[in-house]
Formats: structure tokens, C-alpha cells, sequence
């Protein structure tokens, strides 16, 4: 057992053993290691986590505990704010060092952190690995913040690989006596009254055990369809589903890009790359603006005559709006805690620009029942459909749920499992009962307005005027584009 004073390793968003830097870091350093978890209060501006990623929090934290004791360690957790809590614990074991890996959604909050554990007398070692590359250092050649994905993702090229990731350490010295812990199901994170989660358990298994088994089913499968299959969300296993993962750091974006070295460099593996690389860029945009879950980064849009209607609200959150591939997905998030990502575009086109509500209250809902929320890409990516976003969807794209239904839930698949109510609806209106003739509906057992509702928004009316309202903003007309 070492005689040096022990270190504490500050877990947060990096929940894994697997190419942790401030893990190998501390093995590293020869002195036994406090592995602490904290829950801060919301009040430091940190959280709170919405309540689909508490239920994978509790989860993942269990099975970070029970890797670390696999390693001779075990992961102690507490309660309160940061720097009493880490200044407290530093005292209780004579720690002098505190190792963490950095997170850039806490760009604001962490240096305060971390300048007031040093001045309380604690070394403080902060590690990179959340990202493949420092969005800090990715500049324009006028030095200036990418707004543009395509020359961000050429840039990344022009820097050759990413670094390979590090392996596991074979053990974590654990000091000879471990400090209390909370008790982490009295943190109260899993669902009860009722259990809406019952299905989570089916579809996921967080942690670190949970990403590597993903990564290699996904790896393992042929990818030369990923570009087009992805697209289509009642295709099983087109996707990796790693994103809940990498939202809590079980694995790393470097873990998986190295698991995609030895696969033909195709267009679809660039493809999937590239999907890892929009995530960067959305850390990139969010660096450079804190606030991108918060305010328009086009702040034209603040002009934007956002309406709200409290039950028109309610139905598309519970998947009730009377268009089937809107309400597919709506459920599926209920279910799943997961929207397929096309149909994310979907659903979220709809809210901002059928109903006219603000895409904040749309981000704040997806963030809320999201396994995989993330500050960054949520962000990003509700400000692209709203069109005031860096590298925006121009408003006047407006996605037409029936034919895009359509074109990709060809079949009806998705629609079907999510929407069992439409189940024997034949495939020509699947995506628009309300146009079927009334002996078609008779049979499939469908009657609009009690089974299932009718549009709570004509989409061409609804169209049109959010096209109105564009050009109010934007000072000029534009037309949608009919294939959307």
C-alpha cells in the first residue's frame, strides 16, 4: 500500500474506466485514489439532468461502482455543492490533488470551481477526452469561430487522425480506508409513481459494459448502407444508438473512432464519421456561445412571432397530433427515452413551424425525456430546424409530415409500432387517415376524432404562414420546397 497522500478523482460526464485521461493520470501518479461522484444542486448552474438521463444516471453510476471494484476501488458518492463537498473530502483523506476530465458545457462555472479549490490548497489536474479535437483551437484562416459545418469537418481532416485512446487500467489503488457514501437509491432518480421507464430496461444497458457492446454490434454489422438506411426509422439496427453513451461519457468519441480503423473507408463509414463530427461542431458553437440552449445565435429570430397554444402543446408532446409519423415519434420518446433522428427533424419542424411555438420550449422537452440529451447537440441541432441557428436550416424549409412519412416509413413500419391505433390502416394511408374513405377506416378499426385524432393544424394552412412569418423577420418572401 503507497504512503503517498491519496488523490481524488472527480467523476462527471466521463463514467467510464476505458481512455479516461484523469483516470490514468491518477494510476499513474502512484498514490491510492478517491473515486468521487457528485450531485450538485441546480442552483450552481450544472444541472438538473432531465428525468429520462436520471434513470440512466442511477444505472450508470451502479455500473461504474461495479467496475471499480473490479479493480480494487469502489465509487463514493456525495451531495452538495463542488467545492465544499471536494474540500471537505480532500481534508477527511489528506488529499493535495484533485483530477477531473473537462467538460465544455461548464466552460462558465468550472474555473470558478476549480480557482477556489486552489486556493483552498488542492492541485488541480484537468484532462481532455469529451471531444475528439479542442473546439478552442478550431479557427477559420481569419482566426475567426466556424459557422459552416463542411469547411469544420475539412478542417478536422487537415489534422490528420485522432490520437488512439488509452487503455483500461489493470487496477485503481484504493487508500486504506474509503470514506463514506451516500446511498445512491436514496437519490431518489428512478421513476416510481408510476414507472414510465419500463420499457428503458428492455431497449438499453447503461455503461461502460453497455457502450463497448453497442460499439462492436455496430462495427460488426456491414455499414456500407449506413449513409441511406440511417435515414428510415423503421429499420432496426441502422443506427449505432451510442449516443446515450457518449452523452455520459460510458465510452469515448476516440474509443470509436478507433473501432472504425479497420472498416473499408467507404462513403457510409465517412458518413458515420461524420455524425461524430457534427457532435464536435456543436461543442465547437456552444464554446463559442454559451447560451445556444437559451437564445437564437441569429438573434434576428428574436424578432420571431412565436405563438403558443397550451393544448396544441400537450398533444404533440404526448403524440396526439392526428400526423402519424409526428405522433410515432412522440411516443417512441415517451417509450424509449430515444427518437429516431429523422424523425427528431420532424417532430421538431412541426412544433416550431405548424404550431408557431418557440423551439426553447421544444429543446427544454426534448431534454427532459432524452436519455441521450446533450447541451451541446440538443441545442445545435432544435436551433437548425428553427433557422436561427450557425449552419441553420433556412426557415423556409418546412418538413411536410405526410411525405415525409412517406418517403421514409415507406411501409408504415415505424408508424405501426408506435401507433397501433393506425395498425391495419393499408399502407396508402398510413400517414394520412384523415384522407382515407370512411369503409377503409370502418375496417381498419379507425375512427378520427375518438381512436385517433384528427390534425390539430391544417400542415398546408400552417405552412403558409410560417412562411408569413418569415419573411417578417427576414424582410423578403420565400417559397417551401414542395419535396420537404
Amino acid at each position: 500500500m503507497s504512503d503517498q497522500a491519496p488523490v481524488l478523482l472527480w467523476f462527471r460526464k466521463d463514467l467510464r474506466l476505458d481512455d479516461n485521461g484523469a483516470l490514468t493520470a491518477a494510476v499513474q501518479s502512484g498514490a491510492p485514489v478517491v473515486c468521487v461522484y457528485l450531485r450538485e444542486p441546480a442552483s450552481d448552474k450544472v444541472g438538473p439532468l432531465g428525468a429520462a438521463q436520471e434513470w440512466w444516471l442511477h444505472h450508470s453510476l451502479e455500473a461504474l461502482d461495479q467496475a471499480l471494484r473490479k479493480k480494487g476501488n469502489r465509487l463514493i458518492l456525495r451531495s452538495g455543492r463542488a467545492v465544499e463537498v471536494l474540500s471537505a473530502l480532500a481534508d477527511e483523506m489528506g488529499a493535495k490533488a484533485i483530477y477531473l476530465n473537462r467538460l465544455y458545457e461548464r466552460d462558465e462555472i468550472d474555473p470558478l470551481i476549480l480557482e477556489a479549490l486552489h486556493c483552498k490548497g488542492l492541485e488541480v489536474k484537468r484532462f481532455k477526452g469529451q471531444l475528439l479535437h479542442d473546439p478552442k483551437t478550431m479557427r477559420t484562416g481569419s482566426g475567426g469561430t466556424y459557422r459552416v459545418y463542411t469547411p469544420f469537418w475539412r478542417a478536422l481532416e487537415k489534422e490528420g487522425e485522432p490520437r488512439e485512446p488509452v487503455e483500461t487500467p489493470k487496477a485503481v489503488p484504493a487508500p486504506a480506508r474509503l470514506p463514506a457514501s451516500d446511498v445512491l437509491s436514496e437519490w431518489d432518480l428512478l421513476p416510481t409513481r408510476p414507472n414510465w421507464a419500463t420499457e428503458f430496461e428492455r431497449l438499453w444497458q447503461p455503461g461502460e459494459d453497455g457502450a463497448h457492446r453497442r460499439l462492436k454490434e455496430f462495427v460488426d454489422r456491414p455499414i456500407a448502407t449506413y449513409k441511406k438506411d440511417r435515414d428510415f426509422p423503421g429499420l432496426e439496427h441502422a443506427t449505432s444508438m451510442l449516443s446515450p453513451h457518449l452523452a455520459f461519457g460510458e465510452i469515448s468519441p476516440a474509443r470509436i473512432w478507433h473501432a472504425t480503423r479497420g472498416l473499408p473507408a467507404t462513403e457510409d463509414l465517412i458518413h458515420f464519421r461524420k455524425e461524430l463530427v457534427w457532435r464536435e461542431f456543436s461543442y465547437h458553437l456552444l464554446v463559442e456561445f454559451p447560451k445556444l440552449g437559451e437564445a437564437n445565435w441569429n438573434d434576428r429570430f428574436d424578432a420571431f412571432p412565436w405563438r403558443f397554444d397550451a393544448a396544441q402543446f400537450k398533444a404533440w408532446t404526448k403524440g396526439m397530433t392526428g400526423y402519424p409519423v409526428v405522433d410515432a415519434g412522440m411516443r417512441q420518446l415517451w417509450r424509449h427515452g430515444y427518437m429516431h433522428n429523422r424523425v427528431r427533424m420532424i417532430t421538431a419542424s412541426f412544433l416550431i413551424k405548424d404550431l408557431m411555438i418557440d423551439w426553447r420550449r421544444g429543446e427544454a422537452w426534448f431534454r427532459d425525456t432524452l436519455v441521450d440529451a446533450d447541451p451541446a447537440s440538443n441545442a445545435a441541432n432544435w436551433q437548425w430546424v428553427a433557422g436561427s441557428g450557425a449552419d441553420a436550416s433556412p426557415f423556409f424549409r418546412v418538413f411536410n409530415p405526410i411525405l415525409q412519412g412517406e418517403k421514409f416509413d415507406p411501409d408504415g413500419d415505424y408508424v405501426r409500432r408506435f401507433v397501433p391505433e393506425l395498425a391495419k390502416l393499408p399502407n396508402k394511408y398510413i400517414h394520412k387517415p384523415f384522407d382515407a374513405p370512411l369503409e377503409v377506416l370502418h375496417r381498419a378499426g379507425v375512427k378520427l376524432g375518438t381512436t385517433y385524432p384528427r390534425p390539430i393544424v391544417d400542415h398546408g394552412i400552417a405552412r403558409d404562414e410560417a412562411l408569413a412569418a418569415y419573411a417578417h423577420v427576414t424582410g423578403r418572401s420565400s417559397e417551401a420546397d414542395p419535396r420537404d
